[in-house]
């Protein structure tokens, strides 16, 4: 005759299986993390002085101070990134064709281009041409525009180039010899099979390009600006010189540049994974 208990014991130790299943460890994991989450900020929050927080960041007036220089600014942040990636795509498309050359000279001259520019801070190239290119050579660039789209597309030429090296690669080699079989010659394969099929595989790497780009833009103060040519950057410096709000300009123009970068890098995921779809089928 058996016992209640030796009838139950089975039923229970199932039922505690199913407790503790590993989806059921896995969600109260998660349920631990988020509490831990909130009581990390709830904690944070109470050590924050928000009244230094409120004058300081959200400072109305400071605001007011450089609300009306912001469009202009915001404007001008725009031109010098599309400038600059204006050159800095089509050197950095040059250079990795020629980083795929057959001829060993060219490879070398890319090479050696990529490194050096890769090796060195952009800085350096934007002070170069406010001041030492016009020594070396006796020339005076007088567009700001012009200067910032040779130092920044010089820098960012050499890692477009490398971005789309890796994109040509990744064609399909049948692809390119079927393009040949049919007659095609070498530079026509690569206008109209390697080269368009690359800058789809690229574009979300390319995206991501252009936002640094974006945030580079903030060294073309270095080069002297006057008032109209002032980019995000320089009316946020300038403004915490003069003006009594604290950090309001930094926080606004941080505010500025996500306007910018946010769109970005959501369309850079978008691209990402319309990309990976096309590969998938």
């Amino acid at each position: 005759m058996t016992s209640p208990s030796s009838t139950t014991a089975p039923g229970t130790l199932a039922a505690s299986r199913r407790r503790w299943s590993p989806r059921r460890r896995a969600r109260a994991f998660r349920v631990a993390q988020y509490v831990l989450l909130v009581v990390v900020l709830a904690v944070l929050a109470s050590l924050v002085d928000w009244e230094n927080v409120g004058t300081n960041f959200f400072n109305v007036e400071a605001a007011r101070y450089i609300a009306t220089q912001i469009p202009q600014a915001f404007l001008n942040t725009l031109k010098y990134t599309l400038a600059g990636f204006s050159v800095g795509l089509s050197l950095g498309t040059l250079l990795a064709l020629m980083r795929m050359s057959s001829v060993g000279l060219y490879r070398w001259i890319a090479t050696i281009y990529i490194e050096f520019f890769r090796g060195i801070p952009a800085l350096l190239v934007m002070v170069s041409f406010g001041y030492a290119v016009p020594i070396a050579f006796g020339i005076n660039i007088g567009s700001v525009t012009t200067k910032a789209a040779l130092a920044l597309g010089l820098v960012s030429a050499a890692y477009i180039a490398e971005t789309l090296r890796a994109g040509l690669q990744a064609v399909p080699r049948g692809q390119v010899e079927a393009a040949r079989s049919l007659g095609m010659s070498h530079a026509r394969t690569l206008r109209s099979v390697v080269v368009p099929q690359a800058f789809r595989i690229v574009l979300p790497p390319m995206t991501n390009e252009f936002i640094l780009l974006t945030k580079d833009t903030s060294l073309v103060f270095l080069l002297g600006l006057a008032t109209d040519e002032f980019d995000l950057t320089k009316i946020g410096r300038d403004a915490l010189n003069s003006a009594t709000g604290g950090l309001t300009p930094l926080f606004l123009i941080g505010a500025c540049y996500l306007l910018i970068t946010l769109p970005l890098g959501q369309l850079a995921r978008y691209l990402e994974k319309r990309t990976g779809a096309r590969s998938r089928t």
